[in-house]
């Protein structure tokens, strides 16, 4: 009975994977991201998505950074942000990912359904971010949240 009672009042969250993806080549002070116009979203967002059941956090990173943009990154070169965990207020936990590859050598390829476009920005010219993507950048001290 108490088992019961506590799944039912316990919040739940949903897990995601999220990555930051960086220009390689940027110049010294000129930092680029990698960010995604998707159509559900009110403004751009980082490639990302949930979790599979028992699916490494680094590893639902890279797969959906592959899904979403054609870019793969071995999950090996990938490094957790810190803190690794966001919690967001409606109820989804994403762990961050950061990564780099050279942009102007590295395809993108969107679907055009899920994702919409990709493109590079100068993390100084940031186009108009969704709530979530503002929020979780601004936590690593990138973008018009930084803190």
């Amino acid at each position: 009975m108490r088992r019961t009672l506590a799944k039912i009042v316990a919040p739940r969250y949903v897990v995601g994977a999220v990555t930051v993806l960086r220009d390689s080549e940027a110049a010294e002070g000129e930092d680029r991201l990698l960010l995604l116009r998707q159509p559900h979203r009110g403004g751009w967002g980082l490639p990302a998505g949930l979790l599979k059941k028992r699916e490494q956090p680094v590893v639902g990173a890279a797969r959906e950074l592959f899904e979403e943009t054609g870019v793969r990154v071995d999950p090996a070169d990938m490094t957790a942000g810190s803190p690794n965990a966001i919690i967001h207020v409606v109820g989804v936990v994403d762990t961050v990912f950061f990564a780099s590859v050279p942009a102007a050598t590295t395809p993108l390829r969107v679907d055009g359904a899920e994702v919409l476009e990709a493109r590079w920005f100068p993390v100084a010219d940031l186009p108009h971010l969704s709530a979530n993507t503002a929020y979780l950048l601004g936590r690593y001290g990138i973008g018009p949240q930084a803190k």
